[in-house]
């Protein structure tokens, strides 16, 4: 650990839940049907980390595609019956959150009405609580710093003492921006075939594939446990 740690921010998407491999496979169904034919790579590279907004904007930039009055609508409501049939919470999670002695808190990319939807189906949500904070929040979503920045604030931290655990690389991104310490998660089911190095820009100080081994990478986060 590169100095000490007074705050962990997880992020959700990919991180808590494994959601990203049913939001990317949603999109591509989706767009198909609209006649525009993208892959989960193609998502991974362009869509993952970022807000629904800028997911809209980036399509209709690089498609000229105007997307129908209720796409967002009902993309929303497939998405959530999809989470109702198969969102899982990912393994070792809950553990880690119930023993970690320091301040955490949750910030996502996703809508507020959401994530706490997809805490709930997941079993998180009571464990989350109020340390939930959400794009809606801020007026820049990742890769800018500032939905970090605002969860330091909130929680009382200094930026330069918080650990962020993001998954996609505009998550990387905008943690390095706010100046704190970030750790790849790449156990989700969307990481299976990311063999690729993250680029110069989006480079984590460290990276994990399973949260029961968190505690041992990280044992001084877990050390007021012991006391």
């Amino acid at each position: 650990m590169a100095h000490r740690v007074d705050l962990v921010i997880f992020d959700c998407d990919g991180v808590l839940i494994d959601s990203e491999i049913i939001s990317a496979r949603m999109l591509v169904a989706e767009l198909a049907r609209l006649g525009v034919a993208i892959d989960l790579a193609y998502v991974g590279r362009h869509f993952l980390g970022r807000s629904y907004p800028t997911v809209l904007k980036l399509i209709r930039q690089d498609f000229g595609l105007i997307l129908p009055a209720d796409f967002e609508v009902q993309y929303r409501q497939r998405l959530l019956a999809a989470f109702e049939a198969g969102l899982t919470v990912m393994p070792g999670v809950e553990p880690v959150l119930r023993a970690l002695p320091r301040p955490w808190c949750v910030a996502t990319s996703s809508s507020e009405p959401r994530a706490r939807r997809s805490l709930q189906i997941a079993g998180l949500a009571d464990l989350v609580g109020e340390r939930l904070f959400t794009a809606g929040m801020v007026a820049n979503g990742k890769p800018a710093p500032d939905l970090f920045l605002l969860a330091a604030a909130r929680m009382g931290a200094d930026p330069a003492r918080c650990l962020v655990i993001e998954d996609s690389l505009n998550g990387i991104r905008a943690a390095l921006a706010a100046g704190m310490q970030v750790w790849r998660f790449t156990g989700g089911s969307h990481m299976a075939d990311a063999t690729e190095p993250e680029p110069e820009d989006a480079r984590p100080h460290g990276r994990f594939a399973r949260f029961d081994h968190f505690p041992g990478l990280a044992p001084e986060l877990f050390a007021e446990a012991a006391r």
